[in-house]
């Protein structure tokens, strides 16, 4: 049985480069300075531009009423795509442009998150679409990014079905074949963080905005509460921006009571179940003219998903329900072998809020666009985006910011043109190396095994090697958290120490996969609680 080592490290015993503060330290930097930028929501918009307006030089705070990317943003289906099905509604330029922000990310940002990934397109026999077509538009796609994963081709349901055996091949006609990539949302989120913070940006996790301060009508900062401890403490900016996903219309109304809605919300489901054999390619399946159903390979489990259905409720109590588990097994079921589908394989399912711009139609013919609007008391509120982009939207709110009328920051901040083009995350490095160090320069009695070491080199790069040194001080540390995992107890120290984990939810949910693994056993949470409490002391 495992247990928690008892000679664990606490916070401000391991003063290594990059230990996060205190929270109370960090509340009293945000109180007491003028921010030139105050970013309210740490997702998928909101990390990106506080990464890159730090980068500027402005003088950046972020905050997230939760974790960061605790909601839509670790609730993706974990693709870097170009968008294979925009291609039918004429959108060549943004698939282009995808395309560009994928190879980017995979070869110089973050390589070391962004894994390439080949993708299967079945056609079937009186589906929605036919192998000509279909092959035509691999082809087409595969074109618009240069060819740089080979060429989108069709092959025939045999060779498929070698790669796959989990793939159903009954009324199999063709299957298409096209690259991609995929990654963990979380852990570039996280990632995306450190990189702002490294910039120089302040930000603090847990802190909920319970009011916007004004000056003369113009929005000028935010009360918060510390939901963890209840505390109080405000914060001063020239400019708010409201990047706070499914609840930009909340924001938005504490600016002006009579803001009129701006978004619609699309609820997306996932399953994650224990996979029964390799799975060497993903399988994204046609369900109708717009919704393509997946199947992918991820964290060694079977992720399946999405739905797209409206959704008009609390977003803070989006979940996956019944129906969206029977839906997606039944989508899932058209191309992947029921044996593959047993509801006991389920270890894990979630679901999140596609933000998207109001207007008519359904929800899955909506457009997946940015927008970013201004306030009557000067607020920016941006909605919309995707991972893929997500680099790319920051530059775009940083072209915006330095429009702002009179200047209010142009003058303070560098040209986006001027900025560094392909700043890599944290950690950047090749993973096969990282693994292959973290296996031969070991002492033999902190030695990490081989699942374990793959698995930091691909969520951590070269920070591996500070977790590795955590292990060679206290051995207890390179104990896996759960056998079935490879998971070590001391990413639990560097996540609280280094990377903002303050609940057992942070670390299980986002900072490692044990709960999407469906290893988050009472035991195991408990014992990940004890050792965060230890950092505060």
């Amino acid at each position: 049985m495992n247990t928690i080592p008892q000679s664990v490290p606490t916070l401000g015993t391991h003063p290594a480069a990059g230990a996060n503060p205190r929270r109370a330290e960090t509340r009293d930097v945000l109180a007491r300075a003028t921010y030139d930028l105050l970013v309210v929501g740490g997702g998928i918009l909101g990390t990106s531009v506080a990464w890159h307006a730090a980068q500027s030089g402005l003088r950046v705070a972020m905050v997230d009423a939760g974790d960061f990317a605790g909601a839509t943003s670790s609730a993706s289906s974990k693709l870097v795509h170009g968008g294979l099905r925009y291609l039918q509604t004429g959108s060549v330029k943004l698939v282009a442009e995808n395309h560009h922000e994928r190879r980017v990310l995979a070869k110089d940002v973050a390589p070391h998150l962004v894994n390439p990934l080949t993708f299967y397109l079945p056609v079937y026999k009186g589906g929605p679409h036919g192998a000509a077509k279909l092959g035509a538009g691999v082809f087409a796609y595969s074109a618009l990014s240069a060819f740089g994963d080979g060429v989108g081709r069709v092959i025939s349901p045999a060779r498929a079905a070698a790669d796959n055996p989990g793939l159903r091949t009954e009324n199999l006609k063709a299957v298409a074949v096209y690259g991609d990539h995929q990654m963990n949302d979380s852990r570039v989120a996280v990632m995306t963080v450190r990189a702002a913070v490294a910039a120089g940006a302040v930000v603090l996790n847990h802190a909920e905005v319970t009011g916007l301060r004004f000056t003369r009508g113009r929005v000028t900062g935010a009360e918060l509460r510390d939901r963890l401890d209840g505390s109080e403490f405000g914060v001063d900016a020239r400019l708010v921006l409201n990047a706070t996903g499914p609840w930009v219309d909340h924001l938005r109304r504490m600016e002006h009571s009579g803001a009129a809605p701006s978004i619609r919300l699309s609820k997306g489901a996932h399953l994650v179940l224990k996979r029964k054999a390799p799975w060497r390619a993903a399988m994204a399946t046609p369900i109708d003219k717009y919704r393509i159903t997946f199947a992918l390979p991820w964290e060694d489990q079977l992720l399946l998903g999405t739905t797209d259905e409206p959704f008009e409720g609390d977003p803070g109590d989006v979940a996956a329900t019944e129906a969206d588990i029977e839906q997606i097994l039944a989508e899932a079921a058209v191309s992947v072998q029921d044996e593959h589908l047993s509801r006991d394989l389920i270890s894990y399912a979630f679901a999140g809020l596609r933000v998207l711009p109001g207007g008519p139609g359904g929800v899955e013919a909506a457009k997946r666009e940015t927008v970013v609007t201004e306030g009557r008391g000067g607020m920016l509120s941006v909605a919309g985006g995707k991972w893929t982009t997500y680099r790319h939207i920051g530059r775009t709110v940083m072209n915006r910011l330095a429009r702002l009328p009179g200047g209010a920051l142009a003058e303070d901040m560098e040209p986006v043109s001027q900025l560094p083009r392909r700043v890599p995350l944290p950690g950047v490095a090749n993973p096969n190396a990282v693994a292959h160090r973290l296996l031969v320069d070991r002492d033999p009695g902190t030695r990490i095994d081989p699942l374990t070491a793959r698995h930091l080199a691909t969520h951590y790069g070269s920070l591996s090697f500070d977790i590795a040194r955590l292990v060679s001080e206290d051995p207890a540390l390179g104990e896996r958290i759960h056998p079935d995992g490879p998971e070590i107890w001391a990413q639990v120290v560097y996540a609280r120490d280094h990377e903002w984990a303050v609940t057992a939810e942070d670390v299980l949910r986002r900072r490692t996969t044990l709960t999407v693994r469906g290893l988050d056993t009472p035991e195991v949470r408990a014992r990940v609680t004890e050792l965060l409490g230890r950092g505060e002391g």
